[in-house]
C-alpha cells in the first residue's frame, strides 16, 4: 500500500466517522456523550490524509532531487566504466605474463565502484531489488468498507436472553413527579421495584416503554439495554410482564406499557439477578427511541 493509497483510506475513515458523528449512526456504536470525541477524531483523520498528499506531491515535484540524482548515476556508471577499463587491461596483462611462465592460471579481479558494490567485468546483477508492500496491508480496508456498507441494529432480544440483568441498587431513590400515568425508564422503575419494595411506586400509575424479549419459556419481558461507554459492554435491565398482555408478541419490537406495581419477581436464569415485574393494564407498540440505549443507570 502506496502513500496514496493511505492517504485514500485515511480520508475515507475520516469522513465514515464524521458521517457517523453527525448523524444517528454513532448511537448504535457509542454513548452520547461520546459525539464531540467521534467529530474531532474525524476531522483529525481527514487532515492526515491530506497533509499524507501533499508531502508526497512536494516530494515528487523537486526537480532538483531529480537532477541531483540523474548527475549522482551518471557519476557512478562513468566512474564504473573507468574501473573496468583498468581491470580489464590488468587482467590482460596477467594473461600475458601466464602465456609467457606458462602456467594457463588465471585470475579474477573484483573492482568496487567506490560504493562498495563490485564492479566485475561484462557482467551486471540483472536482479531487481525492489521491495512490494505486503498484500496484507490491505486487510486494513475491511473495517472501513464494515464502517460504510453496514450498520448494524441496536442489540436486542438476543443479546437480552443471553446475558444476565444488570440491575444495581439505586444510590438514592429521588421523589417522583405528579403526572399520571408517570413516564419512568426501565431502570430506574426496575430499581424501586426491585430495591425499594415499590414504596415509592404505591398506587401510581407507571408508563415504561423497552423492546420486547420472551424466553424459551413464552414469558415475555420489556427490556432495555444499559451503556456504560459503547455497545460491546451494554448489558440488558429487564422487568417482567403479567397482566392484560397483547396476545401477539414481537421479539425486538418496541412496547410501551402503561401498568402498576406488583410484588411479583423472578431470578434471571443467566445470574440469579431479580427481575421484578409490571402489572400491564394497557400496551401499544411504539417506534425505536432515536437512542436505543439506556445511559441513565450509571449517571
Amino acid at each position: 500500500m502506496n502513500r496514496q493509497a493511505q492517504a485514500a483510506v485515511l480520508f475515507l475513515v475520516g469522513a465514515a466517522v464524521l458521517h457517523a458523528g453527525a448523524t444517528d449512526l454513532y448511537l448504535r456504536y457509542v454513548k452520547a456523550g461520546l459525539r464531540p470525541m467521534l467529530l474531532g477524531a474525524g476531522v483529525v483523520l481527514i487532515a492526515a490524509a491530506v497533509a499524507t498528499v501533499r508531502y508526497e506531491m512536494r516530494g515528487r515535484g523537486a526537480p532538483w532531487r531529480k537532477g541531483a540524482g540523474a548527475a549522482h548515476e551518471a557519476g557512478d556508471v562513468h566512474e564504473t566504466g573507468h574501473l573496468r577499463e583498468a581491470a580489464h587491461a590488468e587482467r590482460g596483462q596477467e594473461r600475458t605474463g601466464a602465456d609467457a611462465d606458462g602456467s594457463g592460471d588465471e585470475r579474477t579481479v573484483t573492482v568496487t565502484d567506490g560504493h562498495g558494490q563490485a564492479a566485475q567485468d561484462g557482467h551486471a546483477d540483472g536482479h531487481d531489488h525492489s521491495h512490494r508492500e505486503p498484500l496484507v496491508s490491505w486487510l486494513l480496508v475491511l473495517p472501513l468498507l464494515a464502517l460504510i456498507l453496514v450498520a448494524p441494529p441496536a442489540l436486542g432480544s438476543y443479546s437480552a436472553l443471553r446475558t444476565g440483568t444488570a440491575l444495581q441498587k439505586p444510590l438514592a431513590y429521588p421523589p417522583l413527579g405528579d403526572r399520571d400515568p408517570l413516564p419512568m425508564s426501565l431502570v430506574d422503575y426496575a430499581g424501586r421495584a426491585a430495591y425499594d419494595h415499590g414504596h415509592s411506586l404505591a398506587g401510581r400509575h407507571i408508563r415504561i416503554t423497552g423492546f420486547v424479549a420472551l424466553d424459551h419459556a413464552g414469558t415475555p419481558y420489556l427490556v432495555r439495554m444499559a451503556l456504560n461507554c459503547c455497545a460491546a459492554d451494554a448489558q440488558p435491565v429487564k422487568i417482567g410482564l403479567t397482566g392484560r398482555i397483547p396476545p401477539v408478541l414481537r421479539p425486538d419490537g418496541w412496547l410501551e406499557v402503561t401498568g402498576t406495581y406488583t410484588g411479583r419477581r423472578s431470578k434471571d436464569p443467566v445470574n440469579g439477578g431479580v427481575i421484578p415485574f409490571l402489572d400491564v393494564s394497557s400496551a401499544k407498540p411504539v417506534q425505536s427511541p432515536r437512542d436505543p440505549y439506556d445511559e441513565s443507570w450509571n449517571n
